[in-house]
């Protein structure tokens, strides 16, 4: 973040250099407007291995290029990474999706207890499941296998197929859309038909029961 980049001059070496010794890459525009960020977690088993993260305004949404590009875009990252799953929507409503605040309390030497809230994860990785539907779900091979014939039964304006490996679920057009009165009733619905047992029981803090069969350990989320 300290160190420009001459878009005329890219220089892919020194990125690499930096990400290698510093374990993480983060690249801000001029703007402030628009945040990439990739990097590794080094403790815990796989299959959490890392994440690329892409923040950029949600007004870019309303524009149907825009749109088409992103999921290209998307498509094309996953592939050549060897991610099965990408998520897009608003940060918001993905932090609420992965996080839930808990209540605790600890004894004190006054007799008294200590009150205090903390975030924990509703699902740790994708290996346990999913955490609900946001705007773009992108899901590959181990999601497509594990929604089998029930991906066919999503509304076609809600379902884009991108070849036989790629799918986007899409409950709503526009991001924004997240936490409507509207946009909660069709996250329902898609979930219900893609199986409430695949996805994290909001209200009552359960994790998925059915889970993808991942194809090999060690893939990175995004």
């Amino acid at each position: 973040m300290r160190e420009p980049i001459d878009p005329h001059r890219l220089d892919l070496g020194a990125l690499v250099a930096y990400y290698e010794k510093h374990g993480n890459l983060h690249v801000a525009a001029r703007t402030d407007r628009d945040f990439i960020s990739i990097y590794p977690v080094t403790t815990g088993a796989p299959p959490y291995t890392g994440m690329i993260s892409w923040l950029t305004s949600a007004s870019s949404a309303s524009k149907a290029s825009w749109r088409a590009a992103h999921a290209q875009q998307v498509v094309e990252l996953m592939r050549l990474v060897q991610s099965p799953l990408a998520l897009a929507g608003l940060d918001t409503d993905l932090h609420g999706k992965h996080w839930r605040l808990v209540h605790k309390s600890l004894p004190t030497d006054e007799g008294k207890d200590f009150t205090y809230s903390e975030e924990e994860f509703t699902v740790r990785d994708y290996s346990e499941g999913l955490t609900g539907l946001v705007w773009r779900n992108f899901y590959g091979p181990p999601f497509v296998r594990m929604f089998g014939q029930r991906l066919e039964t999503l509304p076609s304006e809600c379902r884009e197929s991108f070849g036989e490996d790629l799918v986007l679920v899409q409950p709503y057009e526009l991001p924004t859309e997240a936490g409507t009165e509207a946009g909660i009733a069709r996250e329902r619905e898609l979930i219900s038909l893609l199986g409430p047992e695949c996805f994290y029981d909001h209200e009552r803090h359960t994790l998925p029961t059915r889970r993808p069969v991942l194809d090999t350990p060690g893939q990175p989320l995004h």
